[in-house]
């Protein structure tokens, strides 16, 4: 890992650009922190540079809490080479869209699959370099992003200790037998009319998850109409969990 950028300080943060090998990522610490902090891995669809100003926002709250927060760049998105297989079941899902035609299994495992295959590698890599800073201390939680690959992580590293996800994706039937193994504290977040999101399926997914304590909370509106309390839910869920 290598810090690519200088430090920027601004709201009481200080933000780093960083790469773990190829990997772009951007680490948010709280400014007036004197000890290693609790972390949050801020999870999204792709594209840091389009997903920037949502992600400093996320990451700013969370250093107003106290915690640190870092993101990396997606397989296959921003400038990374893109992902063949992923590539082609997204056009044939924006076909399937455009047409009416109904989003079949096949095009969700080649959609998502590939993509949680080779993120959950890089974020746990990404999760072994942060650590090693003095700054960060744990434990960890894992925020939003693409629900696959947080259920993946919540079943196979074992420094998240919470998970806070957004049923905003389609989910392959492969990860929802993953999420029976679940077993850490999760708060999941559904816009009821996502037009992204198939309700069922995320039900059967909250349905699935083998957590002793998980909560669900559902809001009116479309993809892009998350209630800004949401996050005021989110919030409170790591502030519980990390400290």
């Amino acid at each position: 890992m290598h810090f690519t950028s200088e430090p920027r300080r601004g709201d009481g943060v200080v933000e780093r650009d960083f790469a773990v090998g190829e990997i772009p990522g951007i680490l948010w610490t709280p400014a007036s922190a004197s000890e290693p902090v609790p972390l949050i891995l801020l999870g999204h669809p792709g594209g840091l540079r389009p997903m920037y100003p949502r992600l400093t926002a996320r990451a700013r709250r969370a250093a107003a809490d106290g915690f640190a927060a870092a993101t990396i760049e997606l397989p296959g998105g921003g400038d990374r080479p893109r992902l063949a297989a992923a590539e082609e079941a997204r056009a044939d899902l924006h076909r399937a869209v455009r047409t009416g035609e109904p989003v079949g299994a096949d095009i969700v495992d080649r959609l998502v699959l590939p993509l949680v295959e080779a993120a959950v590698p890089e974020w746990r890599a990404a999760l072994d370099a942060l650590l090693s800073l003095p700054e960060i201390g744990g434990p960890v939680g894992y925020s939003g992003g693409i629900i696959s690959i947080g259920v993946r992580l919540a079943t196979v590293e074992p420094r998240i200790v919470a998970a806070g996800l957004y049923a905003g994706s389609f989910v392959p039937g492969a990860i929802l037998e993953e999420a029976r193994r679940v077993t850490i504290p999760v708060h999941v977040l559904l816009q009821w009319d996502d037009e992204w999101n198939d309700r069922q399926a995320a039900l059967d997914l909250f349905d699935a998850l083998g957590s002793a304590e998980k909560s669900l909370h559902a809001n009116m509106g479309g993809h892009t109409g998350v209630p800004a309390y949401a996050g005021e839910d989110a919030a409170g869920f790591f502030a519980r969990h990390l400290r």
